[in-house]
């Protein structure tokens, strides 16, 4: 019972912060009814007056004031504007992760416990914090191989960030769960499942070692690529809460300035931006899903170096396909195509209308054609997409709207640095060789030879399937004799769990107006 008053206090705070920044000046009234417009006009009531209220994006600015767990969750939701729609998540891009740094005593101390080794054994040098974000933080160091200082950054992860983001997300699935119960609209968008897709990258970014394994794996994956790789990694310094890696030497992708004075192209830059994020997620199926300026740099061989791989996305072999198909229809024009894949895919349910879906795609592919990224607007080209989708009942999928605010991001870093960019040109030849590889002879011959390997072993499990069949026939028919058996201690148990939460949701709407009458009469 106490955890849960801990959590209606946490609410209500959030509640409070998001009314006096301004949040709720956003809402459109007249689409609200009844007790819902009710509440928010009262918690309009404590907003911020006169000079001291939130300029710009008032949203980030609660975030902001609330603290690193919710910094984090409004960058993850910058990356769902099926969620929150464009215009939030444009907002939200101007979320900065950055923090005050920890002590340099303690970092030293995670260091030398993490590795179980003394610091001096390990670094020759290990100097100040040179960035700071809600999770970890990066110094510059040295190592010496073989009689050779080689500088290298250090990320190091917070002290007791796990428990404190643990503590956070107990809140955000409450708020998500009463969301889902009292707006059945919203359900379409599964917010538990959204809180889902965080709890679990926090999860990866808690552990440094899953940030060493996608640097190690996207290292492997491009190796031959022109033009672009990762920075090595230092296994032997690396633990769960301590990474060492490659220190980048290199320009910003977004200093103009200093890419035309080390003599690099930037129209070129901006293409291979492009079609190396393609390749990334067409043939490997595995993306860095953070790629904004701040984690890309040029080298002076001129290549593009990513960093921070602390959140990644994957493909699987139907999302690839889909993916390369859809890129292909829309390049080719043929929207009658790119609806096909839709609908084989399952993402448009089946009673729907091809012919209807793909006049609607038409209506969003046709207006790019043959445009500079400059006069094309990929916010409303989102916004429009995202319409379609509540038109056509389209299910959410997690995988696949990651990809898209990717490809965004990607595509506004290549237009600044060439403004006349066509992204459907830049992208044209990356997607044909995978069309021509993958949905040609040889890919069809491969497709095959794995079909018939999987044949096989479905064949070897057909014994155990035929008597798992038998078993489950019998207990059907058991049931169906004598009834489905609900002891009392189980119905008892269902009823609790009812009753508990319908008491959360409503003291958690009491303990909200409470607080806010409480701020009302003491201003």
């Amino acid at each position: 019972m106490l955890s849960e008053f801990a959590q209606f206090g946490r609410i209500a705070r959030t509640g409070y912060v998001f009314a006096r920044e301004g949040v709720f000046r956003e809402l459109d009234l007249h689409e609200v009814r009844g007790p819902l417009k009710l509440g928010i006009r009262l918690l309009r009531l404590v907003e911020r007056r006169g000079p001291a209220a939130t300029k710009g994006a008032p949203l980030a600015a609660a975030l902001e004031r609330l603290g690193p767990s919710y910094v984090k969750l409004g960058q993850f939701l910058a990356t769902r504007p099926d969620v929150v729609g464009a215009v939030i998540a444009r907002d939200l891009e101007t979320l900065q992760d950055r923090m005050a740094p920890f002590p340099q005593k303690i970092a030293e101390e995670i260091v030398a416990r993490s590795l179980e080794r003394p610091l001096a054994q390990l670094y020759s040098e290990f100097g100040p914090p040179v960035a700071a974000a809600s999770i970890a933080q990066v110094h510059k160091a040295e190592v010496d191989d073989f009689g050779q200082k080689l500088p290298v950054a250090v990320k190091v992860l917070r002290p007791d960030v796990a428990r404190r983001f643990a503590r956070d997300l107990k809140a955000f699935y409450a708020i998500a769960r009463q969301v889902e119960r009292f707006n059945p609209p919203v359900r379409r968008l599964r917010p538990v499942a959204v809180v889902d897709t965080l709890a679990r990258s926090v999860a990866f970014e808690m552990d440094l070692r899953l940030e060493a394994a996608a640097l190690s794996e996207m290292g492997e994956n491009t190796k031959n690529d022109p033009g672009f790789r990762v920075p090595g990694i230092d296994w032997a310094r690396t633990a769960k809460d301590v990474l060492t890696l490659e220190w980048i030497d290199g320009v910003p992708l977004n200093d103009h300035e200093g890419l035309r004075a080390a003599g690099h192209d930037l129209p070129a830059l901006g293409r291979l931006l492009i079609q190396s994020f393609l390749r990334h997620a067409m043939r490997d199926g595995f993306f860095h899903a953070d790629m904004h300026p701040g984690n890309l740099f040029v080298d002076a061989a001129g290549n593009i170096v990513a960093v921070d791989l602390g959140i990644t996305g994957r493909l699987g072999p139907k999302e690839k396909r889909f993916l390369a198909e859809m890129l292909y229809g829309f390049i080719e024009r043929d929207y009658r195509r790119v609806a096909e894949v839709h609908f084989r895919a399952g993402y448009v349910p089946a009673d729907q209308s091809v012919e209807e879906f793909a006049r609607a795609l038409r209506s969003v592919g046709e207006p790019t054609h043959g445009r500079t990224a400059q006069e094309v607007s990929m916010a409303r080209l989102l916004t429009q997409l995202f319409e379609i989708t509540e038109i056509f009942h389209m299910q959410t999928r997690p995988e696949l709207i990651m990809l898209q605010k990717t490809m965004v991001v990607v595509e506004g870093v290549a237009r600044s640095l060439d403004p006349k960019l066509d992204m459907w040109s830049a992208a044209e030849p990356v997607v044909r060789d995978w069309i021509t590889r993958y949905l040609g002879p040889i890919g069809k011959i491969e497709d095959a030879a794995e079909g018939a390997v999987e044949l096989g072993l479905a064949l070897t499990e057909v014994p155990e399937l035929i008597q798992r069949t038998q078993r489950l026939a019998a207990n059907l028919e058991d049931m169906t004799v004598r009834g489905f058996p609900l002891d009392a201690q189980t119905v008892r148990n269902i009823g609790e769990a009812e009753a508990k939460r319908s008491r959360f949701g409503h003291l958690a709407l009491w303990a909200i107006v409470g607080l806010l009458a409480l701020f009302i009469v003491l201003r």
